[in-house]
């Protein structure tokens, strides 16, 4: 394998170095040709695929890494149809419009005008809604983050974030108690459900301001809030305990009986979760005072 590059005799007067031209018109001399076949009239294949230039008589590799200079028309779309997309990442649904707005930088050498035109860009009105949802994002992302939250509870309250945004539901509203609901809600929908304690903790958010925003998001949105269950909370209540899987095992018994019996019916899950940990942890000689699983179940 090998690159050969030969120019041909110039039909205006060819110079004595065949990589030097005397005129525009020796450019148009110089032919890529094949070494072993010498073929006057060159068969030479542009191969994208590989990146290769080849000989289409014998094969001969002429030149390698070659750039693919053709437009790029392959779909990347979900339906069948024409995509307009040809560069940039792909679209988050999270966000409005084609996301390829183009931004003013703000540095220009002093003279001031990019500083104005990047302040005018930045006061119309889409980028502003758009400028809002990403700084909610980023906040709802660190926040779950923060209690290692899985992946799917952080889309899932972006998700319902945004819907807020685009029903206009955010008016008159505290935007923290807002994503404080949404998250509160996600966590529902996932069957991984959190106390309106362990929110207000995590957001620093009144707790009647999280329960009349979950209520009014609730009814707004009509989406579906799942139950809650004190099954739900008592592996992360132990865990948070340091008590042992037997431990969870009877409390789990014991809440499973619970749940039968009419007086306990109507009680909160919390509660009931918190009073079969403390009967478990005693009957196991693992004991926990009240306070300490007060304090943990909220």
């Amino acid at each position: 394998m090998s690159k050969a590059r030969t120019a041909a005799p110039s039909t205006t007067g060819a110079s004595k170095d065949p990589f030097r031209f005397n005129s525009p018109e020796d450019q148009w001399g110089v032919v890529l040709m094949c070494p072993d076949c010498r073929n006057p009239v060159p068969n030479i294949v542009e191969d994208f695929a590989s990146g290769d230039y080849l000989c289409g008589d014998c094969g001969l590799v002429l030149g390698d890494r070659i750039i693919d200079t053709r437009s790029e028309w392959r779909t990347f779309a979900n339906d069948e149809g024409d995509d307009p997309s040809r560069v940039g990442n792909a679209a988050n649904p999270l966000l409005d419009g084609d996301q390829l707005d183009t931004v003013i930088s703000r540095g220009d050498g002093g003279s001031g005008v990019s500083r104005d035109l990047n302040r005018t860009q930045g006061r119309t009105t889409a980028q502003r809604h758009e400028r809002n949802l990403v700084q909610a994002y980023k906040e709802i992302s660190a926040l779950c983050d923060a209690c290692h939250m899985p992946r799917t509870i952080v889309d899932i309250a972006k998700q319902l974030y945004k819907k807020v945004e685009d029903d206009n539901l955010q008016r008159n509203k505290n935007n923290d108690a807002i994503i404080a609901a949404c998250i509160f809600l996600a966590c529902r929908q996932d069957n991984a459900p959190r106390t309106f304690k362990e929110i207000c903790s995590l957001t620093k958010v009144d707790k009647k301001d999280v329960g009349r925003t979950f209520k009014f998001l609730k009814s707004r949105l009509k989406e579906e809030s799942g139950t809650t269950s004190s099954n739900d909370l008592i592996d992360r209540f132990c865990s948070n305990l340091s008590l042992d899987h037997e431990t969870q095992r009877i409390t789990k018994a014991l809440a499973a009986i619970a749940n039968d019996m009419e007086n306990v019916s109507g009680k909160s899950p919390v509660s009931i979760a918190s009073a079969c940990i403390y009967m478990a942890s005693h009957l196991t000689g693992n004991p926990r005072e009240a306070k300490d699983i007060s304090r943990i179940a909220g």
